[in-house]
């Protein structure tokens, strides 16, 4: 009991010390002010809007590929040694630090297909990060479909594809939207892939487009505690509370859709 107590005071200590700092810093004006070499001028818009826009582009990448590589390996794959491999390929991605996903983007997406350092090459570098995430996650959800769902489907005269669509993914759907949304919560805040990738640390202006230069809440946060004045710990400490806020955002977004489709499914 005092093992699990001791981390949690701790972190609620932790909690209580970052929340006093940023205080006096949180307000409408930080929210939505552009960055300034001056501290108290100095506002998250445009890392706020970059890390929307790669939480956006990263779930139009990662979550049709990823929930369509788990329904292939766990629906069509069956036992053959191409899914057992990728299997463990999947298992072994899940566990590479961020940083070599980064690497990876700088050399494929920045580099090869020439998309230099803009919003898209973080948005794939991400992709690819969360995309073992989902996969497993969204397995492990159709693993719970009862068996004999799908034999009864196919009594019927459905196709595999039909049973897949209309029985067994609405029936996994909480499972899934659950775990694909735990793992976007973990891209919004990476920092160290984002960096090698080439994301800005002082951005005046917001991106218009996918091919703009971009950066992110994180690395925002990651300069001003770089910074020796005190005023700009205080902006990280603020930053902070707000990355937070929208990690809690989106996991509260979670539950309640899996409890919708709970309650959807048991009707």
């Amino acid at each position: 009991m005092a093992a699990v107590a001791l981390p949690l005071l701790m972190l609620t200590e932790l909690m209580i010390d970052l929340v006093g700092d940023a205080l006096g810093r949180l307000d409408w004006e930080f929210v939505t002010g552009l960055p300034s070499r001056h501290a108290d001028r100095a506002g998250i818009l445009p890392a706020l809007v970059g890390s929307l826009y790669l939480v956006g582009l990263t779930a139009l990448f990662a979550l049709p590929l990823g929930i369509g590589a788990a329904i292939y390996l766990e629906e069509y794959g069956g036992r053959s040694r191409f899914a057992s491999m990728v299997e463990v390929n999947i298992a072994n991605l899940a566990g590479v630090p961020s940083v070599i996903y980064g690497l990876l983007g700088l050399g494929l997406f920045v580099r090869f297909l020439g998309l230099d350092r803009s919003l898209l090459a973080g948005a794939l570098t991400l992709a690819l990060l969360v995309m073992p995430i989902i996969i497993i996650a969204t397995r492990e959800a159709l693993r719970t479909v009862p068996q004999h769902f799908r034999e009864a489907a196919l009594a019927l005269g459905a196709t595999r594809w039909q049973t897949i669509r209309r029985v067994v993914l609405p029936t996994a759907l909480p499972g899934i939207l659950t775990g694909s949304i735990l793992a976007l919560s973990r891209a919004i805040g990476e920092t160290a892939p984002l960096i090698v990738v080439g994301a800005l640390t002082f951005m005046p202006f917001l991106p218009e487009s996918p091919a703009d230069d971009f950066t992110a809440l994180p690395v925002q946060i990651y300069n001003w505690v770089s910074r020796p004045q005190e005023a700009f710990l205080t902006n990280a400490a603020a930053g902070i509370v707000v990355l937070l806020l929208a990690m809690l955002l989106l996991n509260s977004t979670a539950i309640l859709l899996r409890n919708r489709a709970q309650k959807r499914n048991r009707r």
